[in-house]
């Protein structure tokens, strides 16, 4: 009979265990002024929210993508506006002041971080996938 009630618990343990699944969590790293590759971290950012809204996402910009996240200068800042409400997108502060822009210049619901690659790195150091953008 105990080995009944072990085999028992381990099989509830192993079907709990198999029902939990993991957290979906990436971080994008995108430094590409070329618009192209702001179309392609939208697409590819809508793309996995649409199969798993529950994903957690998260936009590093940093260097010549800067523009990915100004107001006016943003080719795909209606995405950006509506994606920032289940994704992060995050600017580094370096850039920012290398560019002279205040956080005033950014689309509505864009984050900044001190460093992105610092971001990126600790990012990666807690599990999360990564991807680098390009077009």
């Amino acid at each position: 009979m105990k080995k009944y009630s072990c085999l028992a618990a381990f099989l509830i343990l192993v079907s709990v265990v198999s029902a939990q699944s993991p957290d979906y969590r990436v971080v994008f790293d995108i430094t590409s002024k070329d618009t192209m590759a702001h179309h392609t971290v939208v697409r590819q950012v809508s793309g996995i929210l649409k199969a798993n809204p529950d994903a957690k996402l998260e936009i590093v910009i940093y260097g010549g993508a800067l523009d990915l996240v100004i107001k006016n200068k943003s080719v795909v800042a209606p995405a950006i506006q509506e994606l920032s409400k289940k994704a992060t997108f995050k600017v580094c502060d370096v850039t920012m002041q290398r560019y002279k822009v205040g956080k005033d210049q950014l689309i509505a619901g864009v984050e900044t971080v001190p460093d992105g690659i610092y971001e990126i790195i600790t990012r990666q150091r807690d599990g999360w996938g990564y991807i680098k953008v390009s077009p």
